[in-house]
């Protein structure tokens, strides 16, 4: 193996292989050959994998893109330092290159440092790209758009799984605390913790409802606490209703945060920087027969009073706003507007990648029999083809990485453009340009070297 990798002239131009372990000898040639070494870290074999993802993270701080948390900014937020615009948070699902690329363009030409790039916990499984994939890709990204400040990269909705918690709630916790090992390892500085799925209705009194939720999210915060890296305090967020159900209340957000509180104490460094409420939305959208998205009503008061009593009360950032990609264009003004902290955006740029007429359409043909074929077992009773591929075909983005990875260089190029066109527009809606330097002085670089991994 060695020997093939010496041989690799992408590697062995950046990366010094006559040890043990590698060592970065030229960032410069890891920009120059970025997409080459971008390749090998998703689709190399395991060894390549490794270094590529070495050489990618090495490479990135020297090259001014440091992986980082937004908890500064958040925590001048709380203070009252700094207000009026709502931080878009991106979910990297297909194409994982070219929409962080976009994404980092869309980021330079509006000046929006403070845009948050991110994968959920089911999103890291059906699109088939763990932490270390994910944080390599984002950074390449970074590298090959000459992008220079904080990178911040959050794992979205590390959530429990409500059925496998009541039946083996250790077993559940510890594939959470293991995941966010991962992640912290990866160079995840933000992370969503999403216990939600544990509040128990059956209690009367909502401190008890959101009694297990607070539970389980100070256990799994207080173990990033332990891991994070020395001068690096990762911004945690907590969630106290289910995106899809119903509509969540500041008494409701008083009692999660109250009962976080009691666990880990009140100095406890950073605590939550913001709550992912519940306001009327649904993940994705709730797809009409004829592949239409139904009309949603958003609370735009609950979001208003919520971000009020978290910053007023707690200090935190304010509330999150989840499953908005595919709202109406005209709605998203309004989220700075009542000082919505973040925003989370994903199902939008799926339907605007696979809907695109540059997507071939042999491959979204291949995609839907798959769904077809191997998902058949999620169709509704009554659901029409149209809504049965729109709701599952998030899942095929895994078995056809590669094919999508690898179409030519020109239908990537105008998919990309238009992913660019759209988060230039949301960013400006969301009020988020701008903020650079906000967030340079709030926020603390601070790049962490990677273990090497050995050389086998």
């Amino acid at each position: 193996m060695l020997e093939y990798i010496a041989m690799n002239d992408t590697l062995a131009s950046c990366l010094s292989l006559s040890g043990s372990r590698p060592a970065l000898k030229d960032a410069n040639a890891v920009r120059q050959q970025i997409d080459a070494i971008v390749h090998l870290a998703v689709f190399g074999s395991a060894q390549e994998q490794a270094l590529a993802r070495y050489a990618i993270h090495a490479a990135a701080p020297q090259l001014g893109a440091v992986s980082s948390s937004i908890l500064g900014l958040y925590a001048a937020r709380g203070r009252g330092e700094v207000s009026g615009f709502t931080v878009p948070a991106v979910n990297i699902r297909g194409m994982a290159y070219d929409t962080s690329r976009a994404l980092f363009r869309a980021i330079k030409s509006t000046d929006a440092a403070a845009t948050v790039f991110e994968l959920a916990r089911s999103e890291m499984g059906y699109t088939h790209q763990e932490p270390a994939e994910i944080a390599a890709v984002v950074l390449a990204a970074a590298i090959a758009e000459d992008y220079k400040g904080p990178v911040f990269i959050q794992g979205d909705h590390f959530q429990a799984n409500a059925k496998k918690f009541a039946t083996d709630p250790e077993g559940e916790t510890h594939a959470l605390e293991e995941l966010i090992r991962k992640a912290v390892a990866a160079q995840f500085y933000c992370i969503d913790i999403d216990a939600s799925t544990l509040v128990d209705l059956s209690f009367e009194k909502v401190s008890d409802q959101q009694a297990p939720n607070a539970k389980l999210t100070a256990r799994l915060a207080q173990l990033v606490r332990q891991i994070e890296p020395e001068g690096v305090y990762i911004s945690i967020g907590g969630e106290i209703g289910e995106v899809g159900k119903s509509n969540s209340t500041v008494e409701e957000l008083r009692c999660y945060v109250d009962g976080f509180r009691a666990i880990v104490g009140p100095g406890f460094e950073g605590g939550l920087a913001k709550v992912s409420v519940q306001t009327g939305t649904s993940h994705g959208g709730i797809p009409l027969p004829d592949g239409t998205i139904a009309k949603v009503a958003i609370d735009f008061e609950t979001l208003r009073e919520m971000s009020r009593v978290g910053r007023d009360e707690y200090g935190m950032a304010g509330a999150v706003q989840h499953g908005a990609s595919t709202l109406p264009d005209e709605l998203f003004h309004h989220f700075p507007e009542v000082e919505t902290a973040e925003i989370h955006l994903a199902t939008g740029f799926q339907n605007m990648t696979m809907d695109h007429p540059s997507f071939p359409a042999g491959l979204l043909d291949e995609m839907r029999a798959y769904a077809n074929a191997e998902l058949s077992d999620e169709r509704k009773d009554g659901e029409t083809d149209v809504q049965f591929f729109y709701k599952t075909r998030k899942k095929a983005w895994g078995p056809f990485k590669r094919q999508v990875w690898d179409l030519p260089a020109d239908i990537r190029a105008a998919i990309g453009q238009s992913l660019q066109d759209k988060f230039e527009f949301l960013i400006n809606q969301l009020k988020a340009g701008n903020t650079r330097d906000m967030t340079l002085q709030n926020v603390v670089q601070k790049p962490v070297e990677l273990e090497p991994p050995a050389i086998s």
